[in-house]
């Protein structure tokens, strides 16, 4: 809730439209939001304390290095778990910015100390690295550690798969975050709903599912850039993506109370001719996900996150293409006048509902 108008508003029409007499407690729950409110911190004061904390802690091990301190790997080890354990304690203990900020430092300390430590361990480092951070996630709580842990449990996962050269695990990898991202997204009053733990791991775990979702289709799709391996299976995960877009357009029809079939089955197959030529990428179709997920659900962060990706996709979907710079500057060009005509048709159509 941004307000509390929108909260009065809510049990107002909760009144109304229920056959039963509803009685809420306004007074606990004004309580409830004011204590919220007053320690409510914006995204960009969050996404701040993250990289405060990823200076300081690239500023700390310089430090270290340079002291030469930890030639034993076994004592980084022990100061990496020490550091995670104390940066839990410190959120846990102590929601304020300023804390938050010293905690993230600790942690991804840590988690490096603890990297370097078993860096000669093989693949043992990604397992622990994922069960670290998911014992942060269910025991701590805290808004910017789980965001970062459930980061690190993508990344250990993907990285798993890399460096194992796993082609079929990377495709997985890429249809659960799409299922499960479209799963939180869509079932968000259940989830928030169901326990008290739940309630305050949501808004991380979506916001991490995003940036983690967005990251491995990045790296695939910039793959030369980041040296990952070359990857040969694109094509199933993205026609899982785009069965998942037009799911999701269909909610959206009946959100947008569209009840044209013609009209719908021109979209839907509009939907799959746009989409067909970047079958081979799952970026594209993904970025293209996530906006219409965040559309449906009025999230201006992942709207504006999904427009920023899918640029820089188009942009490298369109440099990969095999032609002529004259034919790629044609096919641009088609693109931007249909894409154009289907703004203005969608905007007369939809004009009643442009407030949605």
């Amino acid at each position: 809730m941004r307000n509390k108008e929108n909260i009065i508003e809510l049990m107002n029409h909760l009144r109304t439209v229920s056959n039963k007499e509803i009685h809420f407690d306004e007074e606990s729950i004004m309580a409830d939001y004011q204590e919220k409110d007053t320690n409510h911190q914006s995204l960009s004061i969050k996404i701040l304390s993250i990289f405060g904390g990823i200076m300081a802690c690239l500023a700390f091990l310089g430090f270290v290095f340079m002291m030469q301190i930890f030639d034993s790997q076994i004592g980084a080890g022990i100061l990496g778990v020490i550091c995670i354990a104390g940066s839990s304690l410190i959120s846990r203990i102590s929601g304020k910015t300023i804390i938050d900020t010293l905690s993230v430092s600790f942690f991804i300390t840590g988690f490096s100390l603890l990297g370097l430590a078993l860096s000669t361990e093989g693949d043992t480092i990604y397992p622990v690295f994922i069960a670290f951070a998911l014992c942060t996630l269910f025991l701590v709580q805290s808004y910017i550690l789980s965001f970062i842990s459930i980061l690190i449990i993508n990344g250990s996962i993907f990285a798993l798969a890399q460096v194992n050269h796993i082609y079929h695990l990377t495709s997985a990898i890429i249809i659960l975050q799409t299922i499960f991202t479209t799963y939180l997204f869509l079932q968000e009053a259940k989830i928030i709903t169901k326990s008290k733990v739940l309630s305050k791991l949501y808004d991380p775990i979506r916001t991490g599912m995003i940036f983690s979702f967005i990251l491995t289709l990045a790296f695939l799709g910039f793959g030369s850039f980041f040296r990952v391996t070359e990857y040969y299976y694109d094509w199933i995960p993205s026609v899982m993506i785009v069965i998942t877009i037009l799911y999701v357009i269909s909610l959206l029809f009946k959100t947008l109370q569209v009840t044209n079939t013609l009209y719908k089955i021109a979209i839907y197959a509009l939907t799959v001719l746009v989409l067909s030529p970047t079958l081979l990428t799952p970026t594209i179709a993904g970025a293209i996900l996530i906006m219409l997920l965040s559309f449906y659900t009025h999230y201006k962060t992942g709207f504006v996150l999904s427009i920023i990706a899918l640029i820089c996709f188009i942009g490298r979907f369109y440099y990969d293409l095999q032609f002529t710079l004259l034919t790629k500057s044609i096919l641009l060009f088609g693109s931007g006048i249909f894409f154009l005509a289907m703004y203005f048709f969608a905007h007369k159509k939809l004009t009643a509902h442009e407030k949605i």
